[in-house]
């Protein structure tokens, strides 16, 4: 089998699927999804000077020099709420009732503090303290002036995001829809959970990852089916699939084993490669197809190998279709244990990043049996190392591409 390095195989893949169509949608049905285009503020936020505290506005001229001893004694014309316009105007010598969130009356230009007051009598109120223009005030526009570039395309739409929307007095939002997702696990020895196993057989939990991992990705699951190495039922089950959803992943039956049906199946419907082995590991028989309108994408059926698999051709995919590419970081990380390796492959190494008393940045990296399930469980990103070397020993530096803080950038459709 010809290996395709890994970036090439990579943007070639891309090509299997291309962003759908935006249409709008209310707010909250949009909760993690990513917004296709700008926004523009349409309105300033705050809308016109208000009170950021409860107290007394005033002229700030007129508390100049006060203090708790000889305090500035102003008379109350106005109480002023918020939601609630100002009845009058302010003149010298006066102060409104002012609480938090309340717009200015015309003639003031400073708030003083509640605790900075005293109240003599009815209608009446010392200021204790000289307060400076603008002071507990905020002005027009001090979050956010209309006009202004407010989010851009690509933004994933998290809670804080629909706030400020709902906040400028939207209602919908313009996004593009999630894909929908089929999962195909294949492989005699599997055995649905729930029922009896012997112990040469294995509980088939691959559809239950790899539905997980696609709805992180924002995709919508239709259906997880399992079928045997059977060149008939393969068949079915992928013309079926294929039907109902933008992108079909297939687990197991994917190397060059006597067994391995799946790609030869996927041939004989006529579908088109972009991508056959990946000079990876894990994942190196990985493949992405085109079958009718549908990207297939076709995993090993090791947990561990389908999981990085995965994570390198098939979220790809389902970001694009949502109109998206992820940016992730990365940071030069020594490594806390030797490894030896294929010369010719990228390894993608979980592991978790430690921080040592002198500064630097270590990887813990795991173990490489990756048929293990719990490799990647807490793991904080994948240490990359990189082709045309053989041996790493523990104080080598590599690159180390962190899950956490991606960044979704807009794709052109």
């Amino acid at each position: 089998m010809s290996l395709t390095p890994l970036p090439t195989a990579r943007k070639a893949a891309l090509d299997a699927l291309h962003p759908a169509p935006p249409s709008r949608v209310p707010l909250l049905d949009a909760l993690g999804r990513f917004l296709a285009g700008d926004v523009v503020a349409s309105r300033s936020l705050p809308g016109c000077p208000v009170s950021a505290m409860d107290g007394y506005a005033v002229r700030a001229e007129d508390s100049s020099g006060a203090t708790r001893d000889r305090p500035a004694r102003l008379r109350v014309v106005d109480a002023i709420y918020a939601g609630h316009l100002p009845s009058r105007s302010l003149q010298p010598g006066e102060a409104s009732r002012i609480f938090t969130g309340a717009p200015l009356p015309e003639g003031a230009n400073a708030i003083v503090r509640q605790e900075a007051t005293a109240v003599p009598g009815e209608g009446l109120v010392d200021v204790c303290v000289g307060v400076a223009p603008g002071k507990d005030l905020r002005p027009t526009g001090e979050d956010l002036l209309a006009g202004t570039l407010l989010l851009r395309a690509g933004q994933r739409l998290e809670a804080s995001v629909l706030g400020v929307l709902a906040s400028m007095g939207d209602t919908h939002v313009l996004v593009r829809p999630p894909p929908r997702l089929a999962v195909l696990a294949t492989g005699d020895e599997l055995v649905s959970p729930g029922s009896p196993a012997l112990p040469h057989q294995v509980y088939e939990s691959n559809l239950v990852l790899v539905a997980a991992l696609a709805r992180e990705a924002g995709a919508h699951v239709v259906s997880l089916e399992r079928a045997r190495d059977d060149d008939a039922e393969l068949r079915s089950a992928l013309q079926r699939l294929a039907g109902q959803a933008e992108v079909l992943v297939t687990t197991g039956g994917a190397s060059v084993g006597d067994r391995d049906r799946v790609k030869r199946v996927l041939a004989e419907l006529g579908a088109s490669f972009l991508v056959d082995g990946v000079a990876l590991k894990p994942g190196k028989p990985v493949a992405v197809a085109r079958l009718g309108d549908t990207a297939v994408v076709v995993l090993p059926g090791t947990p561990g190998a389908a999981t990085v698999a995965f994570d390198q051709f098939a979220r790809p995919l389902l970001l694009r279709f949502q109109g998206v590419s992820e940016e992730r970081q990365r940071v030069r990380v020594r490594l806390d244990d030797g490894r030896h390796k294929q010369a010719g492959l990228t390894y993608l190494v979980s592991g978790t990043l430690e921080t040592r008393p002198d500064g630097r940045l270590w990887a813990r990296i795991r173990s490489q049996d990756f048929g293990q399930h719990l490799q990647n469980i807490g793991a904080e990103g994948y240490a990359v190392l990189p082709p045309g070397r053989a041996d790493f020993a523990p104080g080598d530096e590599v690159d180390f591409e962190r899950f956490d803080r991606p960044r979704f950038l807009p794709v052109e459709p």
